[in-house]
């Protein structure tokens, strides 16, 4: 049976992040224009296998017009909200990041600029990101820009530079370490390769297993290079010499054994190495035997003589030391976080600790000062991270995100000691944290929102009132300080100051000041972590039910649900059937006039201050020959229709600064007057001949362009002066017979396209001038260009007013990803004979329009009329020059558009070809027109987006955000006949459309986040969820969740074992559940149920069971498995619980009307943990530790037992399918056993005999063949088949893995949902959603047996001929070692991000890889399109 994995959501959150200067905009800044964004610097972060380019901004504040306008109305909520003193102040998108305190103080230093990050570009890699570092090589000197070294799980590093032509990150060089002797003998498949750099990037070290570096030398002078090349004829152009293998026990130390962490230490002529390791390995079992067996070696890496001299050893430092942080130069040494203490090392091996808890002191003989019995030590380090903010003070951010300034303390040149100052802030729970610059800092989540955060410095002088005691930062001395009052400033004093800590007696303070730093949020990057389960509910989209999936996500305190929709969530406001509207929808803001000295004018205003809408346009093709209304809004919000034309309109939109309505229909361009009356016709006629109809158009006032259905067009300029148009002159684009096939405006109002004129004409420039009066009046920065389309697929851009020819390129047609102005002269294209017919790659719709969030940049839209859509993002571009054109150009050109076009996003639509003989009436009412209408929308009052949306079959919005790029996302409507925004009803976040339901109003579902692949909601509920489902009957969610309890044993008498016996010493925590009852429509818990303090839920399920109690005969459950731990010394027990979700009688205040609680049936104590539960034909099936029991429910009070069987080692999992059951084990794999019930029994059909670990067993089928799938906690899935005529196996009772496919994530969850295919059989194929730990969700599909061979043989030619980023082999990435079998097994199952990558090419490369294969390029497009839906 054949499959494709795809990934239908990437990782979530970031593992590892690096701040470097990577793009060329991080050294321009802000080039010559002030008033743009200044670029600080670029953060790459990383999450599994998905790599993210940003760039933190500097920017003035955006502050929507929408805001300003609704200031006023909601001024009774803005009362009161701003912090005070010792305030918890969460952010607005509930991310769970709290400011403990003021955050004004930030505010005097510059409030009109704020950081922020922007997406550049992202990278879904062949292979798992284990490391990332900046480094500079020689070729920086040139550019001054740094490279992205990049490690992976399989031992390898990558080094990546920017590229400008292309855009992108290129791939330097790779270096692989997988066949090093350290990797091939590897044991444990846990060891996780670690990556660093020296920083002075002399060099970088990757961790291998068997405590060996892989070292990786770097020229950074000419000198070196000279030296390594007459020694060992090395070639010039690769910036590092080779790499070789540092075995630290040989090369060393024999002492250095089982590394725990290593930094390279700054401040040394050579590389220095600091390794932590631990030579004698214990736990807190052995502690009596052996304690403080971790080491610290310091040495020196001399590249050129391959010595390694030790600097300084010290030993005896605690077992539970995790982690090193390289100090200052100033300082020198190292700072080793322990989970109990902190303890700072200097170069000379001497030792500062700092405890933070009683436990200290007990599991370690290291000499630590006294604890201060006064302070309440009570913090655990585990999962902490420490970065340093200056020279002397570091933070350490606990794995419950708070954040703990501490002090180093020096006494001359030497540390003294370490003070530990109380909590200033509550942040996202860190996986890395990073100082971005002298000021802002940024913290990585896995399982979270990652935050940048700004540090301010303030200097305060120490007399200030004691009685304020908000908390709020951390403090430094000043240097003129003396140090003698160290003792009074943290002895016995308690004092706090608002937004500082400590502080000193008045009396001997009278001049010395402190700085203190202040912390403040500055932006997100929005994450919402590791998928623990999963289930389908049912959500509102518009008037439709649609499936909606609802994710236990994030941990901790950030935990909650996320609800992932396929399309984009609307809600509909109204019908209004009385507009119609299949043709085309305007919603247009038209103003009455105001004459100024005889002029008409309306004054400019600025692009997010749009006005509201006055007046809607709509127009129908029946009946004949159309009809066109002109609607307005009356007092009572109905809408009234006080003019109706005959005729269809093509376009419509405001003119004359919106004091006119430009009217354009099939064979006329009209002014109208606001009312709707006529003010201007110009027939469309040559002389009195009549031309072909208008089949598009154009306007952007004062311009208006036509296209005819003979592909002639028009051009007219409107006249502010006479408040008429005429037709403009188009002589300087050619013949006026010159035949287009799209075309379109476009105005700048961000500068970026921008003319570089030859020097033989000063006059290029003219464009720049305005030269009427109407330009003159909403001139600004404006510069308007006219974009057209030859039939030869050709594309020019226009300037205006005076028509220059600035831009050709005739890439367009094969839509190639960059677009570069080719300096031809205006192409030829006069009408032929007989008329040339429509092939298949013209561009039928193409449109130049901004998108974006707080910064707009200008995008390309491109549709084929083979149904290719592609998106180009604008970039500055130097200039090119005709010189290098070979030949020499006959007729140069004058001016060039200093831009090129990069393509970000191509999409494949399947059309629907009508044949040219059927051009009857009802054809055209059937006639579907794809257009993009671009659109400006205001979600929420915070927020501004300029989008476009694409009409048609399979209808799509396609938005950018500031932090997830460009995506297009399904609206989720059959067909969308016409479509505009529209403000009529007074809010800038409605959209009228027409479609297969009528002319509807809607509006965008609120808090919906569209910076990821599918558009998404979070659920914030400040806990984890350790299971989610869906409980039909009632249509409500049941959900655990996980909690922490202290835990204390007992003996038989029920005497408390052991009790805390000293400060900062407790109870330890475990793991505790609670059910909750919620609603999903409010997200209201109804009802709960607390398990004891020492129970947890390991499974929950929805099982339907037989009962007296309805007249079916059976009903819906709640089935729980728990387990109850007991401590380590008593064997784990378990019990089944049934739940039954009744109704009952609601207070009529309550939110939802109707109301439910959980009835407890139910309670089954089992001697062993309860680890699966699942419903086989109206009987429970549960686990209890090595068997598994199928019960009934008897009078729904008692279960009893008819089945049993002895199975494996830990249940982890089981799925039922009619009588058949799969079992999954975390060490026996799978088993597949049949129910019998006459006489009851379980029958083993057929088990995997080889030992793998099963943490999900589903069934998988398509058309009459079955598969069983697994997956394990290495991420590997398994394709299992029952095939009892195959020898092997052994008469069906061994089942066969046909296929083995590496996924490198571990999956929690999944669900087996039904995909209908147009057959239309009768049993709809499986299709399986799978969530992972890292936060993405992958499908696996069926695949018929022709398309898998064509895909298969793509998926070949993909992996050899396309440049894959990092140089990373896509094949090897997915092979499973095996030693059981001479071949890999992952023939089978197809690699769906490999095969992605076929839509990105252009079309020419495309043709080039099929033709290869045999095959056409539409037929494996439309194979895979259809396989990739997510749901």
């Amino acid at each position: 049976m054949h499959a494709l994995r795809h990934d239908i959501l990437p990782p979530s959150g970031v593992e590892f992040a690096t701040t470097l200067k990577l793009t060329p905009s991080t050294i321009t800044g802000s080039s010559s224009q002030e008033k743009l964004p200044r670029v600080l610097t670029n953060v790459v972060v990383s999450r599994s296998n998905l790599l993210r380019i940003f760039e933190v901004w500097e920017q003035p504040p955006q502050i929507s017009t929408y805001i300003e306008n609704e200031r006023e109305r909601r001024a009774h909520v803005r009362k009161g909200t701003e912090a005070v003193e010792g305030e918890v102040e969460m952010d607005e998108g509930g991310e769970g990041w709290v400011n403990m305190g003021s955050v004004k103080a930030t505010a005097k230093k510059d409030p009109s600029i704020v950081s922020r990050f922007h997406f550049v570009r992202e990278h879904t890699l062949h292979g798992t990101v284990t490391g990332m570092e900046s480094v500079r090589i020689m070729s920086t000197y040139d550019d001054q820009l740094d490279r992205l070294l990049v490690s992976f799980k399989d031992a390898k590093i990558a080094l990546l530079e920017w590229s400008d032509a292309a855009h992108d990150l290129v791939t330097v060089s790779i270096h692989t370490y997988e066949r090093a002797p350290q990797m091939v003998s590897l044991d444990s498949p846990l060891f996780r390769t670690e990556l660093r750099a020296d920083p002075l990037s002399r060099c970088a070290a990757l961790s291998l297993p068997k405590d060996a570096f892989a070292i990786l030398p770097f020229f950074q002078t000419q000198a070196e290079l000279d030296v390594m090349e007459q020694e060992q004829n090395h070639t010039r152009d690769v910036p590092y010499s080779p790499s070789f293998v540092l075995d630290l026990v040989n090369d060393v130390d024999e002492r250095i054994r089982n590394v725990i962490d290593f930094v390279f230490l700054p401040g040394y002529n050579n590389p220095t190495v600091a390794v932590l390791c631990q030579s004698e390995q214990t736990w807190a079992g052995r502690l009596k035997e052996y304690r403080d067996t971790a080491r610290l070696y310091i040495f020196t890496l001399d590249l050129m003589s391959r010595n390694y001299p030790i600097i300084t050893a010290v030993d005896g430092l605690p077992y539970d030391s995790v982690s090193l942080l390289p100090c200052a130069t100033s300082l020198g040494g190292v700072i080793i976080l322990t989970s109990n203490s902190i303890i700072y090392v200097d170069q000379a091996a001497r030792r500062v600790s700092l405890p933070v808890n009683g436990w200290a002191t007990r599991v370690s003989d290291m000499p630590m000062p006294p604890a201060d019995k006064d302070k309440d030590l009570g913090l655990y380090l585990e999962g902490s991270r420490l970065v340093f903010v200056d020279e002397k003070t570091f933070f350490i951010i606990r794995k419950d995100g708070m954040i703990h300034p501490i002090e180093i303390i020096l006494d001359g040149r030497t540390v003294s000691k370490l003070v530990l100052l109380p909590v200033i802030a509550q942040t996202t729970i860190p996986a890395v944290a990073k100082l971005l610059n002298d000021d802002l800092l940024f913290v990585g989540s896995m399982v979270g929102p990652s935050v940048l955060m700004k540090t301010a410095r303030e200097e305060v002088p120490l007399e200030l009132p004691a009685q304020q005691t908000g908390v709020a930062t951390t403090m430094n001395f000043s240097d003129s300080m003396d140090l003698d009052d160290d003792d009074d400033l943290y002895g016995d004093s308690q004092t706090t100051t608002q937004m500082a800590v400590g502080a000193a007696s008045g009396a001997s303070a009278t001049t010395k000041t402190r700085s203190i730093i202040h912390l403040s949020l500055c932006d997100s990057l929005p994450a919402y972590g590791p998928i623990a389960d999963m289930t389908f509910s049912l959500a509102k989209n518009g008037e439709r039910f649609v499936p909606e999936l609802v994710a236990a996500t994030g941990a901790g305190h950030l935990g909650g649900f996320t609800l992932f929709q396929r399309d984009l969530p609307t809600r509909t406001k109204r019908k209004l059937h009385v507009l119609g509207g299949a043709r085309g929808i305007w919603s247009l803001p038209v103003r009455q006039s105001q004459r100024v000295n005889g002029l008409s004018y309306e004054k400019s205003m600025g692009p997010f201050s749009a006005e509201i809408d006055t007046i809607i346009i709509s127009t129908d093709a029946n009946p004949t020959p159309g009809v066109s209304r002109i609607a307005t809004r009356t007092a009572k919000t109905d809408v009234a229709i006080p003019t109706r034309i005959p005729g269809t309109t093509i376009s419509a939109a405001p003119f004359f600064q919106r004091t006119t309505i430009l009217h354009v229909m099939t064979n006329a361009i009209r002014v109208l007057e606001p009312d709707g009356n006529e003010r201007q016709v110009i027939k469309d006629m040559d002389g009195s001949l009549p031309r072909a109809k208008i089949k598009s158009c154009s306007i952007c006032d004062p311009f208006v362009l036509i296209l005819r259905e003979d592909e002639s067009i028009g051009l007219f300029i409107g006249e502010t002066e006479r408040g008429k148009i005429r037709r403009k002159d188009m002589s300087p684009m050619g013949d006026k017979t010159s035949r287009y096939i799209a075309g379109c405006f476009f105005t700048d109002t961000i500068g970026l396209f921008d003319i570089e004129a030859s020097e033989t004409t000063p006059a290029a420039h003219a464009d720049k001038n305005t030269s009427t009066l109407q330009a003159a009046v909403t001139a600004g920065n404006r510069s308007q260009w006219l974009v057209l389309v030859r039939p030869q697929g050709v594309m020019e851009i226009w300037s205006l007013p005076k028509l220059t020819l600035v831009f050709s390129t005739t890439a367009i047609s094969t839509l190639e990803n960059i677009l570069v102005d080719s300096c031809s002269p205006a192409a030829l294209s006069l009408p032929q004979d007989p008329p040339r017919k429509p092939q298949d790659l013209d561009i039928d719709q193409i449109l130049v329009a901004p998108l974006g969030e707080t910064s707009l940049v200008p995008h390309l839209f491109a549709f084929s009329r083979s149904g290719n859509m592609a998106i180009y993002e604008a970039l500055p571009a130097p200039a090119p020059t005709e010189k290098n054109a070979d030949p020499p150009l006959p007729n140069p050109r004058t001016a060039f558009l200093k831009v090129k076009f990069h393509k970000v996003v191509s999409k494949t639509f399947e059309i629907q070809r009508v044949e040219e003989t059927e051009k009857t009436v009802l054809a055209e009412h059937k006639r579907i027109s794809r257009t993009f209408v671009p659109f400006m929308t205001s979600p929420n009052m915070e927020c501004t987006l300029a989008g476009v949306f694409f009409t048609g079959d399979r209808p799509c919005w396609i938005i950018a955000t500031d932090k997830g790029g460009l995506r297009v996302v399904p609206s989720g409507h059959t067909v969308v006949y016409a479509f505009t925004a529209c403000s009529l009803w007074e809010s800038k976040g409605d959209f009228l459309l027409y479609s297969d339901e009528g002319p509807t109003l809607l509006e965008w579902a609120p808090e919906v986040q569209l910076d990821s692949c599918l558009p998404y909601r979070s659920i914030p509920r400040s806990r984890t969820y350790s299971n989610v489902i869906f409980e039909h009957s009632a249509s409500l969610i049941v959900a655990a969740s996980s909690l922490q309890a202290r835990f204390a044993s007992y003996d038989e008498d029920g005497n408390i074992i052991w009790e805390p016996d000293g400060n900062g010493v407790s109870f330890p925590h475990a793991d505790c559940s609670t059910l909750e009852l919620i609603s999903p429509e409010h997200w209201v818990t109804m009802d709960g149920y607390e398990f004891a303090s020492n129970e947890f839920v390991n499974t929950l399920t929805c099982v339907s069971l037989e009962t007296t109690s309805t007249e079916s005969g059976s009903k819906n459950f709640i089935a729980v498995g728990t387990t109850i731990n007991r401590g380590e010394d008593l064997a784990v027990k378990g019990a089944t619980y049934i739940f039954e979700v009744v109704e009952v009688v609601s207070d009529p205040n309550w939110t939802p009307k109707r109301w439910y609680k959980l009835k407890l049936r139910v309670r089954d104590d089992a001697k062993g943990p309860v680890t699966a539960v699942c419903g086989i034909n109206g009987y429970l099936v549960s686990s209890m530790g090595q068997k598994i029991f199928v019960r009934a429910l008897d009078l729904d009070e008692r279960l009893v037992g008819v089945a049993f069987l002895d199975v494996g080692v830990y249940v982890t999992s089981l799925r039922s399918m009619k009588n058949l059951l799969l079992i999954g084990d975390a060490v026996k794999s799978v088993w597949l056993v049949a129910f019998q019930e006459d006489p009851y029994k379980l029958v083993t059909l057929a088990k995997d005999v080889r030992k793998r670990h099963a943490t999900t067993v589903d069934f998988f089928f398509a058309g009459g063949e079955l598969a069983i799938a697994s997956e394990d906690e290495e991420g590997v899935l398994r394709l299992f088949a029952y095939d009892p005529s195959d020898l092997e196996s052994r008469g069906g009772q061994h089942l066969l893995c046909h296929t083995e496919f590496h996924g490198h994530k571990e999956c929690r969850s999944t669900i087996m949902i039904a995909r209908r295919t147009k057959d239309e059989q009768l049993i709809p194929q499986a299709k399986l959603v799978s969530g992972f730990t890292d936060g993405s969700l992958s499908t696996l599909t069926p695949v018929d047996e022709a398309v898998f061979k064509r895909l298969q043989l793509l998926q070949g030619q993909l992996t050899r001929n396309v440049q894959h980023t990092a140089g990373l082999n896509p094949k090897a990435h997915r092979i499973v070692r095996n030693d059981a079998v001479s071949k890999p097994l992952s023939k089978n199952v197809l690699d769906g991000q490999l095969l992605s990558e076929f839509q990105v090419l252009g079309i020419s490369r495309q043709n080039e890889i099929t033709r290869q294969i045999g095959t056409e390029r539409a037929l494996v497009l439309h194979d895979w399109s259809s396989l990739i839906v997510p749901w």
